[in-house]
This record gives structure tokens, C-alpha cells and sequence, in this order.
């Protein structure tokens, strides 16, 4: 069984207590989290954009640097009192209640069939 939000975010807190001996700084994590993102970038624009691979991107694994930016949010939600869960779920109810018809009305959204 796949661990929910909440669980994962207990999993970090406890690897972080453990083996991570601290939380880096908020603001340290937030300059990781935005590496962690550029990392995924550039194997998306190697992987389904027009730039092609280097030597030194041959080696790429793109679950694991989303996984990469997973942890590092985690320890972000965590740092900052943040119920992951609870985001989501609310987060979810705002783009329903806010994109559904315009989602649906958007032409450019459509499939060709």
C-alpha cells in the first residue's frame, strides 16, 4: 500500500530527525526546491522539448528527481506547519469550483477525435 500525504510527510520528519540531523532553513530549502525543479526542467526539455541530451544528461532518472521534489516540499510543509493533506483537498475544491466550465468551454482543450 502506497503511503498517503500525511504519512509522508511523517516519514521526512523522521528521516530528517535521524539521518538529516536538522531541517535546513527554510530559505536553504526553498533554493534546493528550486533546484530540484530546475533539475526536472532540464530532462523535460531533453525528453519531450527540442533540446537534445549532453553526455553528461545521458544518466537521468526523472522519477527520481521528482521524487527529489517531493521530499524537499515535504520538508517545507513540514518546516512551515503545513497538513499537506488538507492543502490538497482544499486546493482541489478550488480549481473544481473555479475551472470547471471553463476548462470544459475550452476549445483548446478539446480532443480531436
Amino acid at each position: 500500500m502506497s503511503p498517503t500525504l500525511q504519512q509522508c510527510q511523517q516519514l521526512v520528519d523522521d528521516w530528517i530527525q535521524t539521518v538529516g540531523v536538522r531541517y535546513y532553513s527554510e530559505l536553504t530549502n526553498t533554493a534546493v526546491l528550486m533546484e530540484e525543479v530546475g533539475e526536472v526542467a532540464r530532462i523535460m526539455a531533453r525528453l519531450y522539448g527540442d533540446q537534445s541530451f549532453k553526455k553528461s544528461d545521458e544518466a537521468y532518472d526523472l522519477a527520481d528527481e521528482m521524487a527529489d521534489v517531493l521530499f524537499v516540499l515535504i520538508c517545507l510543509a513540514n518546516q512551515t506547519g503545513i497538513d499537506l493533506t488538507a492543502a490538497f483537498a482544499k486546493n482541489m475544491d478550488k480549481k473544481t469550483g473555479r475551472d470547471k466550465e471553463r476548462h470544459a468551454n475550452n476549445a483548446k482543450l478539446r480532443r480531436e477525435a
